[in-house]
């Protein structure tokens, strides 16, 4: 009887310990790098908003902001020296705005990272970051290939995969605030648009949201977020929350 006894209560030891492991790795926080910085966007606000973001939707994230570069159009952050420079993360957040930095080989050490493993956000301005580059692996990366914008505006934004992971809390349509419509030269493969908008001046279509398959990594992107009016914005931030636990695999 004892030896009984025994047994039973050691089964739930260790049914207690395989559950509370179990349930800890669910509520362990995500990792997330937030490399941010460059010109003309409000960058510690809208870094400061997507953490608020995370935290009111419920979602635990161990964040670490990079804000380097100053506020020009051309840096080579310290960041990046490191070769192992992603290790550790769930997701790299690139929210920078570097478009006349065009060293290939300060490039290829970013997207190397990517391409090996590395998932990444991308979002409005991350697009034409080293824009001035006569490689492609940063754009290949990223998805779409953008070297400009149009007026600022008030788009209308259609939601074209409803069934996805990162669009269910997407309405059907969504008004942005007063945010800039990136012209979409090319898609690149293993690019899956989401949610598209069509260009005031042309009447053409752009995608503006879109998810990506780069090497080993998952990939989102949106053009929008521009102003902090967008990064107040309830819908955005959903998409861009949803897009961030969609590339860490969650």
């Amino acid at each position: 009887m004892n030896t009984r006894f025994a047994r039973i209560v050691l089964s739930l030891c260790l049914s207690v310990i395989f559950l509370t492991s179990a349930n800890a790795q669910d509520v362990a926080p995500l990792k997330v790098l937030l490399v941010t910085g460059g010109c003309c966007h409000d960058y510690p606000f809208q870094a400061e908003a997507l953490k608020k973001a995370a935290t009111e939707r419920g979602i635990k994230i161990d964040w670490k902001v990079v804000n380097e570069g100053g506020n020009g159009t051309e840096a080579e952050i310290d960041l990046y020296k490191n070769e192992k420079w992603a290790e550790g993360y769930d997701v790299i957040v690139h929210n920078e705005c570097f478009a006349n930095t065009k060293n290939a080989d300060y490039i290829r050490r970013i997207t190397k990272a990517h391409f090996e493993g590395a998932n990444a956000v991308v979002i409005h301005c991350a697009m034409h970051t080293y824009r001035a580059a006569e490689i492609d692996d940063w754009r290949e990366m990223l998805g779409v290939t953008s070297r400009r914008h149009e007026h600022k505006s008030n788009y209308l934004v259609r939601n074209v995969m409803p069934k996805h992971a990162v669009m269910k809390d997407f309405p059907k349509e969504w008004v942005t605030p007063n945010d800039e419509l990136y012209i979409i030269e090319k898609v690149w493969p293993d690019t899956k648009v989401l949610a598209t908008s069509v260009s005031e001046k042309t009447g053409e279509l752009h995608p503006v949201i879109w998810t990506h398959k780069y090497g080993k990594a998952r990939v989102f992107g949106t053009t929008y977020g521009h102003a902090n009016e967008t990064f107040e914005d309830k819908v955005f931030l959903d998409v861009v929350i949803n897009g961030i636990k969609w590339a860490a695999g969650k």
